[in-house]
């Protein structure tokens, strides 16, 4: 969801469970104002908003393994036939209904499990009896963090936010520039398309292995600085550390730029050489997401 200036609001998934009914799911700190920002952008009288946060659970079951466990748990077609990527469907785990929504954040085949808030235990420890033997393990945040980096999926608040545009933020394929509908922000991307873009997101990888990245330090050009990492961590999957930041340019930043600069990183005041892509660094194609 943009602003009137291209930026993004909100990043949402949206599953449509009926004709005239939609779930919306957010990051865990942005409900309240996702939820303002929708209340507030919303046609009067063109449809109603509750918050539901309350009444639901919400169960992450991602990796190589997460179809066979899942196929283990539960009697539904879960194949990538009967449950492609990007669907939502209603499922029986352990004899509770589960919405099930195919997205991942982890760069990994996966679920997000929605259930109600007291069916939870009983989906969780049939999801660990499927899983023994199958190398399921709680995660934590940190790993969740390391994941993403490796597949670039950007972080809002991080990566992208108010001030970024998704043609500046590499997420040109997630906007119907064209639609016969208009949006927020639609005038906006289209003249900045037109016009090309000063600031675009890259992923950056030290070429020193050992250099520890935890965001906020400064990318060099050619000797020039020019932008900042909006997030840094380690790809345990990569064995190396990763970065995503803007380059700038006030004229104009296109692929070609950034292909023409030779690029460094001011970590604690040493300047690290780096190399600077645009595709992810794993598993580029997602193959592993979509299969």
């Amino acid at each position: 969801m943009l602003n009137a200036k291209g930026g993004i609001e909100a990043d949402l998934t949206v599953a449509r469970l009926e004709e005239d009914v939609f779930y919306i799911v957010t990051g865990t700190g942005f409900v309240t104002r996702d939820f303002d920002w929708i209340s507030r952008n919303l046609p009067p009288g063109s449809c109603s908003l509750a918050d539901v946060t309350q009444d639901y659970a919400v169960l992450s079951l991602m990796g190589p393994a997460s179809r066979e466990i899942l196929r283990a748990a539960s009697d539904d077609d879960v194949s990538n036939a009967g449950f492609p990527f990007g669907t939502a469907r209603q499922i029986a785990v352990a004899g509770r209904k589960v919405l099930a929504l195919r997205v991942t954040y982890v760069g990994e085949l996966g679920w997000e499990l929605h259930l109600a808030r007291g069916d939870a235990a009983a989906v969780y420890s049939a999801l660990m009896a499927a899983g023994a033997g199958r190398g399921l393990v709680n995660a934590g945040y940190r790993a969740i963090e390391t994941l993403r980096l490796e597949k670039a999926y950007r972080a809002w608040g991080a990566d992208i936010g108010p001030d970024h545009t998704p043609l500046e933020a590499g997420l040109a394929p997630a906007v119907r520039m064209n639609s016969a509908t208009p949006f927020l922000g639609q005038d906006a991307l289209l003249a900045q398309q037109s016009t090309g873009v000063k600031k675009r997101l890259a992923i950056f990888t030290p070429d020193w292995p050992d250099t520890v990245l935890l965001g906020r330090e400064t990318i060099y050009r050619n000797g020039e600085r020019v932008g900042w990492l909006s997030s840094g961590g380690y790809g345990h999957s990569l064995d190396t550390p990763i970065g995503l930041g803007y380059v700038r340019h006030p004229d104009r930043v296109t692929e070609a730029f950034l292909a023409g600069g030779d690029y460094e990183l001011e970590v604690a005041a040493n300047r690290v050489p780096a190399t600077l892509h645009l595709a992810p660094l794993y598993d580029p194609n997602s193959t592993r997401v979509k299969s």
